[in-house]
């Protein structure tokens, strides 16, 4: 049984929450900048992750630490922080998905309920697979990634790092995706997207800002 610390206590972090005590790790506690008005799992405040010492416990305890925050670019800075601070991080795994034994799975993921990665899929850190989305074989998600809730990614799709996919999108066989693009709700995405663009629609297309 790990001890395992949040990063962040709303929102994403109560799905996170459920899915540690499910599979019968101890949630030691949670971090923010203030204590939560809103507890539903009755956990302790273990203080401001960035306040010298806050993360002190983490050490004396033994445990480990997942950043439970829906929004990559945040996501992404607090995991950086911590592996300053030399924090161990723990990927957290609903019971309810299914991970092939052939995937490769970085530190710091969430993986949700109903998710699926087949085999050979690589994972990169700090990567979020919420409930219902379907990564194929051969797929590789870069570092900080969010791929929403039933979005289905065929096989050899590459995702670069910080980019989303929004719920229920579907990425054609062997599309390439850049870097920080945001993939609508329900998009089709039928060819490759560079980086630091938003497609919405069916196909999808890209939106001129």
């Amino acid at each position: 049984m790990k001890k395992i610390a949040l990063l962040g206590y709303s929102g994403h972090a109560y799905v996170v929450a459920d899915a540690v005590k499910l599979s019968r790790d101890q949630l030691l506690g949670y971090y923010e900048r203030q204590q939560a008005i809103t507890n539903p799992f009755g956990l302790d405040w273990l203080g401001d992750e960035y306040v010298a010492g806050a993360l002190d416990i983490l050490k004396q305890q033994s445990a480990c630490a997942i950043v439970s925050v829906g929004e990559n670019n945040i996501r992404r800075k607090v995991m950086q922080h911590l592996q300053h601070q030399q924090v161990s991080f723990t990927t957290v795994i609903h019971p309810a998905s299914i991970v092939s034994g052939l995937a490769t799975v970085a530190d710091g993921c969430f993986i949700a309920a109903g998710a699926k990665v087949n085999p050979l899929a690589t994972i990169g850190a700090g990567v979020i697979l919420n409930t219902g989305c379907i990564v194929e074989h051969e797929c590789s998600i870069a570092g900080f990634v969010h791929i929403a809730p039933g979005a289905v990614l065929a096989g050899s799709v590459q995702v670069g790092e910080g980019s989303f996919i929004g719920a229920n999108a579907v990425v054609k066989q062997g599309v390439r995706i850049g870097s920080n693009v945001v993939i609508g709700a329900g998009a089709v995405v039928l060819k490759d997207i560079p980086d630091h663009q938003t497609w919405v629609g069916n196909p999808a297309r890209e939106i001129i800002k």
